[in-house]
């Protein structure tokens, strides 16, 4: 039918119309909310890869340079906001999410789209992977050379990203990261490079797996609660608990986590060295500030494996809790969470342990 569609004849001409109509109502329905990024991103020059200008170009255009997206998936877009994503906050988030659940909800759209900046890509996918309410596919796209550079990334990135959202392995899965023909979760996945394609790794655990010429190609799932699964309800806040991360090392001190309580934090990530590992001063300051009811996560600087409860620190002594095997930056997300719902510190180590 399609080669016959190049014919003339006024007959043909309506037959191939409602054959070409019938077709799109087939694809998947996805919905692309922009927040700006590299992806989104201009340089001086083709060959200016590093120091160029984050979030300048809108959704529309980026939908316009990559018209393969009409062969996976009848797509939209919308401009949530324009941002390079070290400037993502709390209350970006909040929006975000909002707006992501808000989308979802409605029976004409099948998944979502988020292209983003790679700088916090990792930390917006598990807040969302926490508090979306859905089954349905939510992927997050980014790229690491903006759109005017040789060989930009975010064409093909974006390519992948709709057809991913649009499948229907993606159902289920939890919040996705897609880039440099991978699939990750949200919870374990992690910028590892600087400037490089394949930053995006998930170093213990692994990806999900593969995008294929356009296919979703699963290996593996999540085993952690997500998403539709999760106790957490942002529909009313506004605001989040204030939550900041302290970084340990050699010679180490109190004057973050002093700052942080002194600023009205209501909770504190450590991030210790090895298994979240304190010096004496830390350990006796945290300990205090844990008795004045700040809440305290022991996690680790390190990047792979469990922070264990009692392991360099007696935990069920001093009250704190132990991130088991986020990053600290995914920590002081799920802490904030946990605050929202509980000051009781079993059921905030319990969260750690299924979320």
């Amino acid at each position: 039918m399609l080669n016959q569609c190049v014919k003339t004849g006024l007959t043909l001409t309506l037959i191939c119309a409602a054959f070409t109509a019938n077709a799109a109502d087939k694809l998947p329905n996805v919905m692309i909310l922009a927040t700006g990024g590299t992806i989104a991103g201009t340089g001086a020059t083709s060959t200016t890869t590093v120091g160029y200008t984050a979030a300048k170009i809108g959704v529309e255009r980026l939908i316009e340079a990559v018209p393969e997206l009409q062969k996976v998936a009848q797509v939209k877009g919308e401009q949530v906001f324009q941002i390079a994503s070290e400037n993502m906050s709390n209350e970006h988030w909040l929006k975000l999410a909002k707006r992501v659940n808000e989308v979802l909800k409605k029976s004409d759209v099948d998944g979502v789209v988020i292209t983003h900046g790679t700088d916090t890509i990792e930390e917006t996918a598990y807040f969302l992977n926490l508090v979306v309410k859905s089954k349905k596919p939510v992927v997050i796209v980014g790229a690491m050379r903006p759109a005017t550079a040789i060989s930009a990334d975010g064409p093909i990135n974006l390519y992948n990203a709709v057809a991913l959202a649009g499948s229907k392995e993606a159902v289920g899965q939890g919040v996705l990261v897609s880039l440099n023909d991978e699939i990750q979760g949200a919870r374990d996945v992690t910028k590892t490079n600087t400037m490089t394609g394949n930053t995006f790794r998930a170093p213990e655990l692994g990806s999900l797996g593969y995008m294929v010429s356009g296919q979703a190609k699963f290996y593996r799932s999540s085993t952690r609660k997500h998403t539709s699964e999760t106790e957490f309800d942002i529909s009313k806040l506004e605001t989040l608990p204030a939550v900041d991360i302290a970084y340990g090392s050699a010679n180490a001190n109190t004057l973050a986590i002093d700052a942080f309580a002194a600023a009205g934090d209501v909770g504190i990530v450590y991030a210790g060295t090895g298994d979240g590992s304190l010096s004496t001063p830390v350990r006796t300051r945290l300990t205090e500030l844990r008795q004045k009811g700040i809440h305290i996560n022991r996690s680790s600087r390190v990047g792979n494996g469990p922070t264990v409860r009692g392991g360099e620190n007696d935990d069920d002594k001093t009250d704190f809790t132990v991130s088991d095997t986020l990053t600290p930056q995914k920590a002081r997300i799920l802490l904030m969470l946990a605050l929202t719902k509980t000051k009781d510190s079993k059921e905030i180590q319990r969260m750690f342990y299924t979320y």
